[in-house]
């Protein structure tokens, strides 16, 4: 199905697909995003964009006839907890009278241990249900404002993710979102320690402009990516619950890269929309629901350092619920190969 001739057709559905109103903004927030809430959209948990293709013949199919697919990624934006958060945690736990985690977190002020290393428990936890996922990695440099690790230090694990079937990509820094040169320059150096091409995007800060970025990256070289969500609020940001390649109004061509949606993140739960567990849960359960009803391809975003504790609980009960339904639960990169070879 030829889908930008069918969604031409309805002109409220082509400026939602396109994000027409994206195209300079008079708003940014402080990371240079375009935030929901000024958004024109206001039913983003519903993906109208995917129903209409849906109802005009679109469907998608995906390996063993699983009846939906999901996206799962996770953002490598931390490795070492700085010297100012271990002091603030041991701080809390004496508030809290915690005294033994208060002389653990005191003990670890002035160690280099990597607290959040804990690639091999999610690629266990994964494998219990037959899932595989994706890994942005940041390459930075020490001067640069988002930089946290040297990407050299990660080179045996990144092997080990890649070499187990898990995907290794690029997470892009501050402004790689709109520098090409960087985008370039950093998908060299990630794939020189990987020694395999990456072909996986992500933005840190989900930082991204239309349809600049786009362009930007398929020049780079990358075949899909995986930014596109609001931070401040789950759902469809264009209306789609599949994979779809942009189109830029501006040129009035469609641009050669792969875009998976990115429809709920962590934090965006924790932090932004501050809903508590109950909530988070059904609210992300709807949205799952809704993929598998429109035979969609749902990306959820956890972080590394979120992955402990309570989170991993959440995250976990997403794996068995989406397991449950015999949903496909992979990469970006195998979904984005599955889309190229069988034209979802």
């Amino acid at each position: 199905m030829d889908i930008i001739k069918k969604l031409q057709k309805d002109p409220d559905l082509w400026d939602l697909f396109t994000r027409k109103e994206e195209y300079n903004p008079s708003i940014r927030d402080q990371y240079d995003r375009f935030s929901y809430y000024m958004s024109g959209c206001r039913n983003i948990f519903e993906p109208i964009t995917s129903k209409y293709l849906v109802e005009q013949g679109y469907h998608a199919e995906y390996p063993e006839n699983k009846p939906f697919a999901v996206c799962l990624t996770h953002d490598t934006d931390v490795l070492y907890e700085t010297k100012r958060i271990k002091i603030i945690g041991a701080l809390g736990h004496l508030y809290n009278a915690h005294f033994s985690q208060c002389i653990d977190s005191l003990a670890q002020i002035r160690s280099k241990k990597l607290p959040w290393w804990n690639f091999s428990d999610i690629r266990e936890l994964e494998d219990l249900y037959d899932a595989k996922s994706s890994f942005y990695f940041m390459v930075e440099d020490r001067n640069d404002q988002d930089y946290n690790y040297n990407i050299e230090d990660c080179e045996l694990i990144m092997g080990e993710l890649s070499d187990g079937g898990w995907e290794i990509g690029l997470h892009g820094g501050h402004s790689a979102y709109n520098n090409v040169s960087e985008l370039k320059e950093k998908k060299q150096r990630l794939e020189k320690v990987l020694n395999k091409n990456v072909v996986g995007y992500r933005n840190h800060y989900l930082r991204f402009r239309i349809p600049d970025t786009w362009e930007h990256l398929h020049a780079a070289g990358f075949q899909y990516d995986a930014t596109l969500g609001y931070a401040d609020c789950i759902g469809f940001r264009n209306g789609m619950c599949h994979p779809f390649k942009p189109y830029n109004l501006t040129t009035q061509c469609e641009i050669d890269i792969l875009e998976i949606p990115l429809n709920i993140m962590d934090n965006t739960l924790k932090a932004y929309m501050k809903l508590d567990a109950a909530t988070s849960w059904e609210m992300t359960k709807r949205l799952i629901d809704t993929v598998e009803r429109y035979h969609g391809v749902i990306s959820l975003l956890w972080h590394n350092q979120m992955l402990i504790g309570d989170q991993r609980k959440f995250y976990e009960k997403i794996l068995k619920y989406c397991a449950e339904k015999n949903a496909w639960m992979t990469s970006g990169k195998e979904i984005a190969s599955w889309i190229e070879h069988n034209r979802l």
